[in-house]
C-alpha cells in the first residue's frame, strides 16, 4: 500500500529546518501542495538569524516536481497565522491539514527563568499553535480530511532545567485533546507527536543530556525518521483523535493517559490512603486508556 496526498494542502510551521522540513519534502514527494512556513528565527526565538529557509525548501520541493510556497510569518502573532491560511487558500484554493512544528528552546534552572521567558515558550508552542488552529478550522471543517497534528515534547513529562519549554508543550497537549472533543462531529482529528531528533533545538538543549545521549541523537536520529508519522496522521486513512505517539529512529510508540483501577472506599480516611497507596498507583491490565469520546450519559441502574 503507497499512501498518496493528492490535492491535499497541509501548512507547516517551523518547517525551514530539521523535522519541519522533513515533514514537508515527504508531503510533497507524496502529491501534496505545501506551505512552508518559517520565519527564520533564532533557536531561542530571540530574533532572526538573517537567512531564508523556507525560500530554500520551497525551491528543492519544486524541482523535484512537488509545489509549494514559502511563508515567513510569525506563528506568535495572530496576523502571522492568518498569513500562512490565507497564502495557502490564495495558492492552492483550499486547506486540509495543519501541522504545528514551529518550536523555540533556552535551557536555564527554575528559579532562574524569568516570567518573559515562559510567554515567549508559549506564544510559540500553545498560542502560535492555538492561533493556526483557530485559522485554519473553517476550512477544516470544510475538507474531506480536515487535520492537525501539534508538536509536543518529552519534556512536558519532566526535565532539567526545562520548566518553561516543558510547561508550554503540556499546554500544547491540553490543547490537542480538547480540539479533538471539538473535532468529533465534523471528523476533524487532532494528534500530536513528540518526536526526537539531533536538531538545531537539540543542539540547543545539549547541556541537560549526557555527551553519549547527544552522540546518539546526532548520529542515530534523523527528521527523516520523524515525519511518516506526522504524514499518517494527516492522511484520510488515520481515523484516531487526540492520540500523541513519541517517534524517534524509527521507533513509534503510543503515549497514553491511563485510569488505575485504584481503590473504593466510602470511608476513606488518610490512613487508609496511606496503607493502600500502591494500589492506587499499581498500573496493571485492568488500567483504562483515556481515549477521546463523545459524552455519555450513563445509564440509569
Amino acid at each position: 500500500m503507497t499512501l498518496e496526498f493528492n490535492d491535499r494542502v497541509v501548512v507547516i510551521t517551523g518547517a525551514g529546518r530539521g523535522i519541519g522540513r522533513a515533514h514537508a519534502e515527504l508531503l510533497a514527494a507524496r502529491g501534496a501542495a505545501v506551505v512552508v512556513g518559517d520565519l527564520g528565527a533564532t533557536i531561542d526565538g530571540s530574533g532572526v538569524d538573517g537567512d531564508d529557509p523556507a525560500t530554500e525548501v520551497v525551491a528543492a520541493i519544486t524541482a523535484a516536481g512537488g509545489r509549494a510556497v514559502a511563508c515567513a510569518a510569525d506563528v506568535a502573532t495572530e496576523e502571522g497565522a492568518n498569513a500562512l491560511v490565507d497564502i495557502a487558500l490564495a495558492e492552492f484554493g483550499r486547506l486540509d491539514a495543519v501541522i504545528n512544528n514551529a518550536g523555540i528552546v533556552r535551557t536555564a534552572p527554575f528559579d532562574e527563568v524569568p516570567y518573559e521567558e515562559y510567554q515567549r515558550h508559549l506564544d510559540v508552542h500553545y498560542f502560535g499553535a492555538l492561533r493556526l488552529c483557530r485559522a485554519a478550522w473553517p476550512h477544516l471543517l470544510k475538507s474531506p480530511a480536515g487535520r492537525v497534528v501539534n508538536t509536543i515534547s518529552q519534556a512536558m513529562l519532566g526535565n532539567p532545567d526545562m520548566s518553561h519549554y516543558g510547561g508550554s508543550k503540556g499546554a500544547l497537549f491540553g490543547l490537542t485533546r480538547n480540539l479533538a472533543v471539538e473535532g468529533l462531529a465534523s471528523g476533524v482529528k487532532v494528534n500530536a507527536i513528540a518526536p526526537g531528533a539531533g536538531t538545531r533545538m537539540a543542539e540547543a538543549s545539549a547541556d541537560t543530556l549526557s555527551p553519549e545521549v547527544m552522540e546518539y541523537m546526532r548520529t542515530q536520529l534523523r527528521p527523516e525518521h520523524v515525519a511518516p508519522v506526522a504524514a499518517y496522521l494527516v492522511h484520510t486513512d488515520c481515523t484516531v483523535t487526540g492520540e500523541v505517539f513519541n517517534v524517534a529512529g524509527g521507533i513509534v510508540n503510543r503515549l497514553a493517559l491511563v485510569n488505575t483501577v485504584g481503590i473504593h472506599d466510602p470511608d476513606l480516611t488518610v490512613d487508609t490512603v496511606a496503607e493502600r497507596f500502591e494500589e492506587i498507583m499499581a498500573i496493571t491490565a485492568d488500567a483504562v486508556p483515556q481515549v477521546v469520546a463523545p459524552l455519555e450519559v450513563p445509564a440509569s441502574s
